[in-house]
């Protein structure tokens, strides 16, 4: 099928190289003309795993093609996925601006054609009525435009239809997910649009591409196009509440002598329950969790409704980022003239996106107290990315790190500081403690490297 993505992102690059992958001729279609440029010579401006691989390979195999020329990719596409950003606003609600622009793009350039237009950008609900409006303003400029001023218009000759189609990507491990995925909803009115997004991701569906696949059929959830918009919403509400849950009652641990991680086996264990995103720490961040709870609170209070539960999760949220200087004030008391190193900067491992970085609110605190604050991040010291960080002086490995510090702080859980020589950096340090931000270590093996090891809610 021909394909067209305007915005790559995180979300818009991986869709369009992995629905090229499968066998789709895509075109993507961003503003950015150096990063165009990058693209088309076979480079990812993001960094995410196995990405420029398969990006190089479907170059080379011409499926798929970047461009700044939005008719261009109008034209070529069946399908048009609307993947731009929609960053929150102060108020908590979306940003849809360029939402916006893109859907009156798309209306100035429509063909006699039939489409089908794909919400892929997280939209508040109710958006796909709006999108569909926005483009059919576009084609009336258009047409008016080209009869000229004063001249009656006929009705637009267009054809196309909207379609919510959330994405479910994990950063770090996109390309898995959009082969592995445990659903994909679709949201329309129109069974020819449904039938033609279920076509697009046939070989998905089937698992030709799985990791497994022997395992059963990916399950396709149809619903009205709200419904589609608030499954997103609800779903990441949802599993930041319940690493909010965790890190609350980690809290509690921390006071009774109980251990978190104990309890998280626990009651993960429950079928009802599972155990993933019950891991406690400093808290979630990054671009989607913080945006996508605060535009549901947002459309709630639009409605006459207090979303107090969600309220309350991001409350906890933001007091659990404070927790490791809490555990840095119990163990070195005065933190004004001490040294701490972070192991980690980004929000996640496998990532290099700064975006509400539970790390970000460490480093501006420690400042605040006086504290000189050191980072080594695998990613982040690597490209010499400095994502507008201040008050940090980012080292380029784990001892420079270590060297005269007298903490240091697990911030984010990537797979390389389990294997650390940790009994070497102690040495280096003027005390040798380390806060588990992440729960994520050994402590045996971390106290026997001679580390005095304090964990989260153990």
């Amino acid at each position: 099928m021909r394909v067209c993505v305007i915005g790559t992102g995180y979300v818009g690059l991986v869709t369009g190289v992995c629905l090229s992958h499968i066998g789709h001729d895509v075109i993507c279609v961003d503003n950015n003309e150096e990063k165009v440029k990058l693209m088309k010579s076979g480079q990812s401006p993001i960094f995410e795993p196995g990405l420029s691989e398969l990006m190089t390979a479907c170059i080379q195999e011409g499926r798929i093609e970047f461009t700044t020329d939005l008719a261009k990719g109008v034209e070529h596409g069946e399908i048009l996925f609307i993947a731009v950003g929609t960053p929150p606003l102060p108020t908590g609600e979306s940003d849809t601006r360029y939402v916006e622009a893109v859907a009156r793009g798309i209306g100035a350039h429509l063909n006699s054609g039939y489409k089908v237009i794909v919400n892929k950008s997280t939209v508040p609900i109710g958006s796909g009525d709006w999108v569909r409006m926005i483009v059919m303003d576009g084609v009336l400029e258009r047409q008016v435009a080209t009869a000229g001023g004063g001249v009656a218009v006929a009705e637009p000759d267009v054809a196309f239809d909207v379609v919510s189609n959330p994405e479910f990507l994990r950063e770090g491990c996109a390309v898995y997910d959009t082969f592995n995925p445990d659903r994909i909803v679709l949201g329309s009115n129109s069974s020819r649009a449904i039938s033609m997004m279920k076509d697009l991701y046939a070989p998905i569906v089937a698992r030709q591409f799985a990791e497994d696949k022997s395992g059963p059929t990916v399950p396709v959830v149809v619903t009205d196009l709200s419904s589609a918009e608030m499954v997103k919403y609800a779903a990441n509400a949802f599993l930041a509440t319940k690493i909010s849950f965790i890190n609350e009652v980690a809290n509690i641990c921390d006071r009774v002598g109980a251990d978190v991680t104990q309890v998280a086996k626990g009651i993960g264990l429950d079928s009802r329950i599972g155990s993933k995103f019950l891991q406690a720490g400093i808290g979630w961040g990054g671009s989607c969790f913080p945006k996508d709870v605060a535009a549901l609170v947002h459309t709630a209070d639009d409605y006459g409704y207090e979303a107090q539960l969600l309220k309350a999760a991001v409350s906890v949220n933001d007091r659990q980022r404070l927790i490791a200087v809490e555990k840095l004030q119990q163990v070195l008391k005065i933190l004004k003239g001490k040294t701490v190193g972070l192991l980690g900067l980004t929000f996640k491992p496998d990532t290099d996106d700064m975006r509400d970085a539970p790390a970000l609110t460490i480093i501006e605190h420690l400042a605040r107290l006086g504290t000189k604050v050191k980072a080594y991040d695998p990613l982040v010291s690597q490209t010499g990315m400095r994502h507008g960080l201040s008050n940090v002086i980012v080292e380029t490995d784990p001892e420079r790190l270590a060297d005269g510090c007298d903490a240091l702080v697990l911030v984010t859980d990537w797979s390389q500081f389990k294997t650390l020589d940790y009994a070497k950096m102690a040495s280096l340090m003027n005390s040798p403690i380390l806060i588990d931000g992440r729960n994520y270590l050994d402590q045996e093996a971390i106290e026997k490297a001679g580390f005095r090891y304090v964990g989260i809610g153990r």
